[in-house]
Parts: C-alpha cells; structure tokens; sequence
C-alpha cells in the first residue's frame, strides 16, 4: 500500500514564540511542536535533563530485595551466577552486572545458553546443572526469566536460590522466584515501565551499589563505575528497540558520552572494527547499525559468550582479537540474511494467495535459527504485516521461530493465544520468539493467521510516514542539522525529523551502488539551487521511475556524512512522488 504522508499543522506565530523563548532557529522549534513540546518549560526538559531526573533505583518493584540478597551472597563468600540472553540486550545486561559484582570483589561468572541448542531464556537441563556444580550459588537472570514458571519451580524444589529480571511480558501466572525485579509487575508504581533488559540491571546494579555502601548513596568509587556502565545500558537500550523517551533517553543520551570517553578495551576495540571514528561522539545509529549488529551475530551464530567476554576483558590485545572475529561473524550473518530474505520472498510469491493473508508464518530446514529474527522483521516491513519465520532442525523434527509485528499489532498475546501448538513462546509486542515441533507448523499458520486477521485491522494511519515540517532544500544545511541533533538521541519514540520538500529536480541520472546494486544514489536540487546528494537505502527499484518521473516530491531525513575529515549535508529518502503534494492533516 502506499505511504500516505500526514503534515503536522503548522502555526506560525507559536513556532516564532518558542524560538524566541528557546533561542533555537524556527525550524527546530517546529520540531519540537510537532512532537508535543510546545510549552517551553516541557521543551527544556527535554532539551537538557540530566542523570538527576532518573528515578531512583528503589522505586523499581523488587530491586531492593534483589540488591540485599546479591549483597549477603556476595560478603558469605557464595558464587553468584548471571543468567543471560544471547542478544545485545541480554549480553550487555550480563557484562554490566558482571563489573559491579566485579569490583565489589563477589565470586562471580555467568551463563549464556546457547540459542541453537537451549533457546531462549532460563532452562531446565541449564538449572539443573548449575545446581549439581554448585547448589549453594545464586542465580540472578537478566533480560528473562519472567515467563520461566516451570523453571523457577524447579529452582525451588531444588532448593537453588533464584532471582529473576526482567522487562518482558509476561502470562498470567508469575515464576515463584525467591524475587521478581520488573517495571511493570502487577501493583507497580514505578514511573516508567518501558525499560530494557540492560536498563533494568543498571537499576540493579546502581541498587547494589547503594546497599554495599551506607544504604542511601553509591561510594565514590562506585559512583564512577556506574557513570561508566550507563554506556552499557545505552548499548542494550537502542538495541532493543524500546521507546527512547523519559528516562530511556536520558540512558541513552548520557551514556552514549560514556562510549565515546570511558569505553573499556573491549567497546573500542569493536568501534575500531566497525569503522565508527573514535574522533568524533558517538550516536544511537552507530549503535544500532554498526555495534550492535556485531555483537548480535556471536549470539545468533552460537557464540554470545564470546561477545560477553569482550565487553568484560581488560586485555587490549584479546579484545581486538574479539572484534575482529564478531565482524567476521557479522559479515557472514548479512550473507546468509541476504540469502534467507531471497527464498523468503520466494516462498511468499510461490503460494497463490500467500502475500494476501492477514500475515506471514514461513519455514524451512535450509534457515539458520540465529538469523531468522532479523528476516522475519524485513520480511514483516516488506509485505506490511505480521510475519513469523521458523528455521526447521532435520535431526529434532523441531524448529525455532522469531516474530515480528507490523503496525503495532500485539505478537505475545498472538502467541499465547496460539500456544497449544507450540512447545513455548515468549518476548513482547513487536518481537517475540516460539519454538515448534515441525508437524505442527501448518496448523499453527491457520490459527495465527486466523487471529491476526479477527484481531487486527490496519486503518491508513498505520501507513502514514509523518512530516514534520515542509523545508526548502536550501535551507537544510549543516548548522541547521546539528542544532535538530539536540533533539536526539533519536530511536522508536523519538525519531529523526522527518521533511518534505517539493518541487525537486533531478540534477543527474540516479545511480545503483552497494553489494549487489541494492542501494540507490542521486543528486537533487530545487529551484536551480546547489545539488545536493540523496540516498535510498534497499530502494534501486526506484532508481527507473524517478528518471521519468518530472519534478519530484521527496520525504526524508537530513544528516551529516562524515567522511575523511570532510563533511556534506545528505539526504536519506525514505518514500517519494512524483507529482506536488499538497499538506494536510
């Protein structure tokens, strides 16, 4: 379907005022309006809130209890074992707990289970291991366990002590854990409840912290590990995708000035090798598009633990060792992603009728478990619709499945309601993951597509790429780029502005570029006005319509592109037009 494009109204005598007020150009305070920041006191909040504004670790449900547990084991002398996820969320949240209980000279280590043999989250088989190597340990979970009902009554009755955290949904049972740390669990008064894995375990580390000292505040020595660790939480923040407002923006936002000053051997190692300039500070894309993809290829490919030991070592030499093999790992996961997107779409177009169901449940015993996750997602944004990919096992008659939702559409409570054909499921609303025997896929297809189609119905505003103002392309320059950087980090909640510009003109013929022509390349200008250069990424289709097009409608974001000390505005398309488009709301 196509985009429809919706224009924020625009007032101009309140654009001028909060101008004025702010001392910003116009265009950011259109910005800002636009966004629902039109008073200017809630506009220099946003501007400029600091570490002061997050809320205290105590009012997070749990944590307290969670701290002074960790706090007896650790002074008894008792391993304390961290049980982690093997995504970025997951590894991050592992190593930041890891340097607290570190410095705090706690016996500790942690398990990552492996996504291709255990799956995801707390395990049986894992717990009862953990238990006969060392029954007096502590276990504390990071980014799972709050759906582990079945676990947690095992760590019980074997009498091994367990605390759980977490930040995903969870069923309508609780695990019976000797403690629950979670923003959302039921009675909770906690301010925000959209945090991340990571997120969480910073609160819980900053709790530690608190109790190891005098109860009421961190040591100074503390406090300067916890100013470093914020990095790790912005980290596992952007990865996860969670909505980067209130305090996640603020995580975010300090802690992307803790990479780019006080990362560890094993951070700059991996910026190093992902091409990320150590000059210049750091932002939520190089994490989301450059970090983050390498660390989440140890763990789809069967190797998260690796990417934990990079985060934790303090040798520079194995750390680059590190990050040079995760971007080995990287570059192969884009080789088999490409290929698993290819048969994807295959399969979709092969099946009459198959790109009109309500939503998209794919399999194949020739996709790699690890990879199916990131498909699944371009595969749901290809085709505008839910999509669940399964990567099948020849020798288990089993397969593991990632889910992605399009258009806010509520993947857990999908999954749960199809549950009685799967061995089990767990994650939140945009992504989940599931686990099948191979004889059941077919009749969980009929079902989830089934529920999808009774329980969600895209309206046009689902389709709609938002405008926050309509610019002139000479206006887009970099000093007005790097005052709408303010407005960042930017992410789910909080994007990149977005613009318009009409009445643009091809200044040469588009061009293809990248690994197998994939990327589009074109130089633009307005009203005989100076080319600018334009980028559409995974759009070369476009590049034949818009030679024979005429003047040109463009939606896009303005950046900066940095390269060899030299700088120049850029266009990133995200859709366009060929004919004037007229604003509206």
């Amino acid at each position: 379907m196509p985009r429809v494009w919706r224009f924020i109204p625009h007032d101009e005598p309140r654009v001028r005022r909060l101008s004025a007020a702010l001392g910003v150009a116009p265009l950011t305070a259109q910005v800002l309006i636009a966004r629902g920041l039109d008073e200017p006191a809630a506009a220099k909040v946003f501007l400029s809130g600091t570490l002061h504004d997050l809320y205290p670790p105590e009012s997070l449900p749990g944590v307290i209890e969670a701290a002074e547990r960790i706090s007896t084991a650790a002074k008894a002398g008792r391993r304390i074992t961290i049980y982690g996820d093997y995504d970025v969320d997951g590894v991050t949240s592992v190593s930041l707990l890891w340097h607290c209980l570190t410095l705090l000279k706690a016996k500790v280590d942690y398990y990552i289970p492996s996504r291709l043999d255990e799956g995801y989250g707390l395990n049986c088989d894992a717990i009862r291991k953990l238990h006969a190597e060392d029954p007096s340990r502590l276990l504390v979970s990071v980014d799972c366990g709050i759906c582990s009902v079945d676990e947690a009554a095992l760590a019980k009755e074997l009498g091994l002590e367990l605390i759980i955290t977490d930040h995903h949904s969870f069923g309508p049972t609780l695990p019976d854990a000797a403690t629950l740390v979670h923003p959302r669990l039921p009675g909770s008064t906690y301010p925000f409840g959209e945090l991340c894995g990571a997120g969480v375990a910073f609160k819980l580390a900053w709790a530690i912290c608190k109790v190891m000292h005098d109860g009421r505040s961190a040591s100074p020595r503390m406090r300067d590990f916890l100013t470093d660790a914020i990095g790790l939480a912005a980290l596992g923040t952007v990865a996860d995708c969670v909505p980067l407002r209130d305090e996640n923006r603020l995580i975010v936002r300090y802690g992307l000035r803790a990479i780019s000053t006080r990362s560890g051997p094993g951070l700059k190692a991996l910026m190093l090798a992902s091409g990320i300039d150590p000059k210049r500070p750091a932002d939520a894309e190089a994490i989301g598009f450059r970090l983050a993809p390498r660390i989440n290829a140890a763990g789809r490919l069967g190797q998260a633990g690796l990417a934990v030991e990079l985060l934790t070592t303090d040798k520079p030499e194995r750390a680059q060792t590190l990050a040079d093999y995760l971007d080995t790992l990287n570059k192969e996961r884009q080789q088999v992603e490409r290929r698993m997107l290819k048969e994807a779409k295959e399969l979709v177009e092969s099946h009459p009728g198959g790109a009109d169901a309500a939503a998209l449940v794919l399999a194949s015993h020739d996709w790699h478990p690890g990879v199916v996750g990131i498909v699944a997602g371009r595969v749901a944004e290809h085709y505008q619709k839910p999509a669940v990919l399964i990567g099948l096992d020849r020798t288990t008659s089993c397969g593991q499945g990632s889910a992605r939702s399009f258009a806010g559409f509520d993947l857990h409570t999908a999954l749960m309601a199809c549950g009685q054909h799967l061995i089990g499921c767990g994650g939140h609303k945009a992504a989940a993951g599931l686990r099948i025997e191979a004889s059941k896929v077919d009749t969980f297809r009929e079902m989830f597509c089934a529920y999808v189609a009774e329980h969600h119905q895209p309206t046009e505003s689902d389709y709609e790429l938002l405008v926050d103002a309509e610019v002139r392309l000479a206006d887009v320059t970099a000093a007005a780029i790097r005052e709408l950087d303010t407005l960042g980090p930017f992410g789910q909640q909080n994007p990149r502005p977005s613009f318009v510009a009409t009445n643009v003109e091809l200044a040469g013929p588009p061009k293809t570029m990248g690994e197998g022509n994939r990327h589009l390349a074109l130089l633009v200008r307005q009203h005989s006005g100076s080319p600018l250069r334009a980028v559409a990424f995974g759009r070369s289709e476009w590049a034949a319509p818009m030679a024979d097009a005429g003047p040109l409608s463009l939606h896009f974001v303005a950046e900066i592109n940095r390269w060899n000390g030299n700088e120049r505005v850029e266009l990133r398309l995200t859709d366009w037009q060929g004919a004037t488009v007229s604003a509206r709301d």
